[in-house]
């Protein structure tokens, strides 16, 4: 059966792909906070790749409206994680299955200065939620709420230049973590 805008599809039927980067500065990573009424997050920068966009100008895409990084500042691009997230959320609308596949980048002082210091996210209503971009020492993460759950694997890279043994992170299911 077909999906129609009238029979919309069973919870993790459709896949949607996110792209987001880890950026670094030194040992310093940049997450955006985005502060709620019952909570607080952070996540990569990053954003879901649209319909028909090739996987590395939707990051380019996305770091650029984000940070206002022009990826060519930057040094490196390596795939690092991909994180498999199937996690029932609020709202009428049947829950996709996410890929998020994280890269990693590296980049000046120089570069940082120049970068945005908070990300405007238009929401559904056509508003904006203000995120703000802090730059946090990546060895501190493994207990910060970030989404997707990448703050232990995070912390524990040796350095920010650190090969990974295994770019599949755990997944993100209802039995690991309850959406916020």
């Amino acid at each position: 059966m077909t999906s129609t805008p009238d029979t919309p599809s069973a919870p993790f039927s459709r896949i949607k792909i996110r792209t987001g980067a880890l950026v670094f500065c030194g040992d310093d990573v940049a997450l955006i906070r985005r502060d709620r009424a019952e909570s607080t997050h952070y996540t990569p920068p990053g954003g879901n790749v649209e319909h028909g966009e090739d996987l590395d100008a939707a990051l380019a895409r996305e770091l650029a409206e984000e940070l206002d990084l022009d990826i060519t500042q930057a040094e490196g691009g390596d795939l690092l994680w991909v994180v498999d997230q199937r996690v029932t959320r609020p709202g009428p609308t049947p829950p996709p299955r996410k890929l998020h596949l994280i890269h990693r980048f590296h980049i000046s002082p120089d570069v940082r200065a120049t970068l945005a210091e908070q990300e405007l996210d238009e929401l559904p209503d056509g508003s904006h939620e203000v995120g703000v971009i802090e730059w946090i020492d990546y060895r501190k993460t493994a207990e910060l709420p970030i989404f997707p759950p990448i703050g232990p694997a995070l912390a524990a890279l040796a350095d920010p230049r650190a090969a990974v043994a295994n770019a599949a992170l755990d997944a993100v299911t209802d039995e690991n973590y309850t959406w916020v």
